[in-house]
């Protein structure tokens, strides 16, 4: 659970380091829109993947697999694509599913 918990913190740190690195036009436009419309999500798809079974309520984990699978199929589509709203749809999903499915604190 503990190595859960630190893959899922590296991957969402590693993701948001890819968001802001496409923000802050570190590299070329080219890498810049790889990194934060790209990697982004595959990191996020990634990170909910590891969430998943660590959320209090059991119902919640397989829509959180759910929510890593848009995220991770919504970034493989081409940016033109009408489907490509997927990785947004999945990435709030994940969001919401990760203040709302955590565990109680004792």
């Amino acid at each position: 659970m503990q190595n859960q918990q630190t893959i899922q913190g590296i991957l969402s740190i590693a993701a948001l380091v890819c968001l802001a690195a496409g923000w802050f036009n570190l590299f070329s436009p080219e890498i810049n829109i790889i990194l934060s419309r790209k990697v982004f999500y595959y990191l996020i798809g990634a990170s909910f993947f590891f969430q998943a079974p660590l959320l209090s309520n059991k119902n919640f984990t397989y829509i959180m697999y759910a929510a890593a699978l848009l995220c991770i199929v919504g970034a493989t589509l081409p940016e033109e694509s009408k489907f490509s709203i997927l990785k947004t749809i999945g990435l709030l999903g994940g969001i919401a599913l990760s203040f709302i499915g955590r565990p109680k604190r004792v």
